[in-house]
């Protein structure tokens, strides 16, 4: 994934602590708000391939919860914080 930013919609136009799914150049990302910023990581689940964006969001911890299984992802790194995922999903 790439560092190239592209606007997706208006800040106003996501909830504060909740997630929204986007499909830029065929590819699904998972758009989180949390306060005043906003944070975005590939949609699919590296684990369950589910959509990410369909899972609950943890603005404390910047973290997003798989709907599947559980795992969760860090907001910041892409990383799995929680197990059955072990391997990261992409930043965008």
């Amino acid at each position: 994934m790439s560092d190239v930013s592209e606007a997706v919609c208006q800040l106003a136009e996501l909830a504060p602590c909740s997630v929204r799914r986007f499909v830029i150049a065929g590819i699904p990302i998972a758009v989180v708000r949390i306060e005043d910023d906003v944070y975005a990581i590939g949609d699919i689940c590296s684990h369950a391939n589910v959509s990410l964006s369909e899972g609950d969001v943890w603005c404390d911890e910047k973290e997003i919860e798989c709907p599947k299984h559980s795992s969760t992802f860090d907001l910041l790194t892409g990383q799995p914080v929680t197990l059955p995922a072990t391997q990261p999903v992409p930043r965008c």
